[in-house]
């Protein structure tokens, strides 16, 4: 399994792959504006040139003003709302963000709004948008997927808040974050005992929570050029370990822990471009993390029958050595690459 992970993550520098914009929709009378806030680094080039430009000059704005309006559908009480006025505007703290916003104008007063997002088809399947409306009754939330690519809220009652889609964020953030998955792979190489699984899983669990929340709740950043090549890293350490030891040395919590607490802040990238309210953001980081972590447990889940069959072959040592040869390798070359484009 190891091997899969190493060969699929050769190529790519930056190994998370998702996305994420937001969309705040308020309500007034029979007007919806729809504003989707997007940070350009994390979307494919074509795209984010093509937003870039919009905000420079009114000829490509109207260009991406037609993209745009055919790729946000909003209906009111099973009416369609038709959209008006499109501007773009780019962030003033020269952080690389652009919000998009579309006045919709609806039939009525809307009782029931239906949203349909298919901004996936333009900025890829691991692209998410999630929806926040403002209006009678409080906040509303919902997660716009490629399969779920339509939400609907009710103006009228009042709506909790709730985590489930960042759940799923956090589930699918592990499984195509490929260094996360590689590290993980590392250290279970050389776990040895089920208690020596328990304490260097627990670490790394308790490492990374800690500072996925010190990130998100903005009590410490630190830049993505400096975490993205730490990351790397902490596969080529913990590889070269298994190498060298030929087993975990007795205090691989350690390291687990030492290294979660970098992993955590990799963590915090999918949701710090949201900026949301404190406790929408407090739901969101409760979520995102508890799917974290069903992922960690499902890939340990998974990998752990394997462990045990190999564990009865006498050549073990040297498959753990070699397939760890592998992961050094992998994270030496994403380490360098980071390194580059940082």
């Amino acid at each position: 399994m190891a091997c899969v992970f190493a060969v699929d993550g050769l190529g790519t520098a930056h190994a998370h792959t998702t996305s994420t914009g937001l969309a705040e929709l308020t309500v007034a009378g029979t007007t919806l504006t729809y504003r989707l806030t997007l940070v350009l680094s994390e979307l494919p080039d074509s795209p984010a040139q093509m937003l870039a430009a919009a905000v420079e000059n009114v000829e490509s704005a109207q260009r991406a003003a037609d993209v745009a309006r055919a790729k946000v559908t909003v209906r009111a009480d099973g009416a369609l709302c038709s959209p008006a006025r499109t501007r773009f505007q780019g962030s003033r703290l020269g952080d690389g963000r652009v919000t998009l916003e579309i006045a919709f104008q609806c039939p009525g007063m809307p009782a029931r709004l239906v949203i349909r997002d298919d901004w996936f088809d333009l900025f890829g399947e691991h692209y998410r948008t999630f929806a926040r409306l403002e209006g009678p009754g409080g906040v509303r939330e919902a997660a716009l997927l490629p399969d779920a690519r339509e939400t609907s809220m009710e103006l009228g009652a009042s709506t909790p808040p709730s985590g489930g889609g960042f759940f799923r964020l956090g589930v699918e953030h592990i499984l195509t974050g490929y260094d996360h998955l590689l590290f993980l792979a590392a250290l279970l190489l050389g776990s040895g005992s089920v208690l020596g699984l328990f304490k260097i899983v627990t670490a790394f669990t308790l490492a990374h929570s800690i500072t996925l929340a010190i990130a998100v709740l903005g009590l410490a950043a630190i830049p993505a050029r400096v975490v993205e090549p730490l990351i790397a890293a902490s596969i080529v350490w913990v590889a070269i370990e298994n190498v060298w030891l030929g087993r975990a040395p007795s205090r691989r919590w350690l390291v687990s822990f030492g290294f979660g607490l970098v992993h955590g802040f990799g963590f915090a990238s999918a949701l710090e471009p949201l900026a949301l309210p404190p406790w929408n953001l407090a739901m969101a980081v409760v979520g995102f993390n508890l799917g974290v972590e069903a992922g960690q447990a499902a890939v340990i889940i998974l990998m752990l029958p394997l462990g045990l069959w190999m564990s009865r072959w006498p050549w073990r040592a040297r498959v753990i050595q070699a397939l760890s040869l592998v992961l050094a390798l992998v994270g030496l070359a994403w380490f360098v690459q980071r390194l580059l484009v940082a």
